[in-house]
């Protein structure tokens, strides 16, 4: 059992209580530790979202209560990117900094869960994903994301403070595949087991220019690391969904905190208030279009998973940027970090597909894999065998 340590300076830890809430004894996932992002309700310990203003309370989480049945011990909630509207892990606290490098960001929203995995201070840890949330972070900390097809009755997003409810899914960060397809496993009763990758096709998604040499080069080795064991890979295309999901997600965020942008200055970092801001002024009409573009965009990728048995695509456009760092350079030139790293990762967000991070060769560069929805049991055993055959 991994336990959090005394000091944080990474500032990877917003609650640490005198004592852990210990799982009951004897569970399939008895002997394991987890983190809980700063968005679950978790009775007796506080929630604030990484942010210094107020948030609405989401009630109990039925996930956390449903692991700790199940034998897992949650130590202590985790900083995530203020209010999850973000992906560097900047917040009203100082921001979560990468483990192993001190001037770089470890990736959001999921900042303080990945970087508790990645220092092995939990086993898992508890995210949420709503356009990559889990996935960048676990790229760029070189561990494990999984985001779970929209809706899954195991992993409930009840309890959870909304950022876009559209959107958002809860999924879990640990140190490899097997330890990930444990808890899914005990949450759902099925049978996760290595799949086979021979015959398995893959429709490979690494856009001209939309990432730096080095991931172009990752992902390249990876798809041909599963060539090797008999998949076959083609390459595919799909478009940037921004238009779809970013008056979706502002719109939806600005809902959720109401009362707090009643007041001239809640609280929100100057980023945050402006993004709210921008969500509160997204009309209606502008939101049903984006839910019409949303639509077209998700037969796209019906048709994709349809000719194909997963996608692999980049998790994240370049290794970790700096702390600060605003634009990233990729082969299309330089770009903002938002829409650089958002357009690889919001489409299986948007659209609700299964998608696993894994890591790379190349050290904090992770790859996607994107599975059928509801195939998630499948997914994780795609990613089961990588592990083993490593």
């Amino acid at each position: 059992m991994t336990r959090p340590p005394t000091d944080d300076p990474q500032r990877a830890w917003a609650y640490r209580p005198e004592q852990p809430l210990v799982g009951t004894p004897g569970g399939p996932l008895d002997g394991l530790t987890f983190s809980v992002k700063d968005l679950y309700g978790v009775p007796g310990w506080p929630l604030h979202a990484s942010t210094r203003a107020p948030v609405p309370d989401p009630g109990e989480s039925p996930l956390v209560a449903r692991l700790l049945a199940l034998g897992a011990t949650a130590t202590g909630k985790t900083h995530l990117h203020e209010i999850a509207l973000g992906i560097t892990g900047l917040n009203g606290y100082g921001g979560t900094t990468h483990p192993r490098e001190p001037s770089r960001v470890p990736g959001g929203s999921s900042s303080g869960a990945a970087v508790s995995v990645a220092l092995g201070q939990v086993d898992f840890a508890l995210g949420t994903d709503t356009g990559g949330s889990i996935r960048v972070p676990a790229a760029w900390c070189g561990v494990v994301g999984f985001k779970p097809t929209k809706g899954h009755p195991a992993w409930s997003t009840d309890g959870v403070l909304p950022l876009s409810w559209t959107c958002d899914h809860a999924g879990p960060l640990a140190r490899d595949v097997a330890t990930v397809a444990r808890v899914h496993r005990a949450l759902t009763t099925s049978a996760v087991t290595p799949q086979d990758w021979n015959g398995v096709r893959v429709g490979l998604w690494l856009p001209d220019g939309w990432t730096d040499d080095t991931v172009h080069a990752a992902v390249t080795v990876y798809a041909h690391d599963l060539e090797t064991r008999g998949a076959t890979v083609q390459p595919v295309t799909f478009p940037e969904v921004l238009d779809a999901y970013s008056p979706i997600v502002l719109s939806e965020a600005a809902h959720v905190h109401t009362d707090a942008l009643r007041q001239d200055d809640p609280g929100f970092l100057p980023f945050t208030l402006g993004a709210l801001r921008q969500g509160q002024a997204i009309t209606e009409a502008e939101y049903r279009a984006a839910f019409d573009r949303r639509a077209a965009y998700g037969a796209l990728l019906d048709g994709l998973l349809t000719a194909y048995d997963v996608l692999l695509a980049p998790a994240v456009p370049t290794p970790p940027p700096l702390i600060g760092q605003d634009e990233v350079d990729i082969g299309e030139g330089r770009v903002p970090l938002r829409r650089a790293v958002l357009r690889l990762t919001a489409p299986f967000s948007l659209l609700g597909a299964p998608t696993l991070a894994l890591p790379s060769a190349a050290p904090f560069v992770g790859v996607q894999l994107v599975g059928r929805h509801g195939q998630d049991d499948r997914l994780l055993g795609l990613g089961l065998a990588l592990e083993v055959g490593r």
